[in-house]
């Protein structure tokens, strides 16, 4: 790989709905990310542990952990810490939306018409694509 060249980005998107999330993938996938799904928190919480993905995308209502629980748990720990999280998600009061932010998220986008691309543009921000 030359200096020009840089390795594709990783993405977890941690998102119950297959439609969603496959949804997601497909935007994020067609910026070149590499992007990897889990389906509930905890499944979520473990693959950020074994993949150290560049950024988590993550959905608050799921199973087993909501997204608040999976950031706080994500920021508690050394090894992932440092691991953006960006919610994206149809919880769209000003409560959920501070909450996202104390548990560690950099940015809360509301499920809407444009939510994949205000996804993208945090993405480019971020200097991921």
């Amino acid at each position: 790989m030359t200096a020009d060249q840089v390795s594709p980005k990783t993405v977890l998107v941690v998102e119950d709905s297959i439609t969603q999330a496959e949804s997601v993938r497909a935007a994020l996938e067609n910026k070149g990310l590499i992007v990897v799904c889990a389906m509930d928190g905890p499944s979520g919480l473990k693959k950020a542990r074994e993949l150290h993905p560049d950024l988590v995308v993550m959905d608050i209502n799921m199973p087993g952990m909501d997204g608040f629980q999976v950031a706080q748990a994500l920021k508690s720990d050394p090894s992932t810490l440092d691991i953006p999280i960006v919610m994206l998600t149809s919880s769209t009061t000003p409560e959920s939306a501070l909450t996202g932010l104390r548990a560690g998220a950099i940015d809360y986008i509301p499920k809407d018409v444009f939510a994949m691309r205000i996804l993208v543009e945090t993405i480019k921000q971020m200097g991921l694509i």
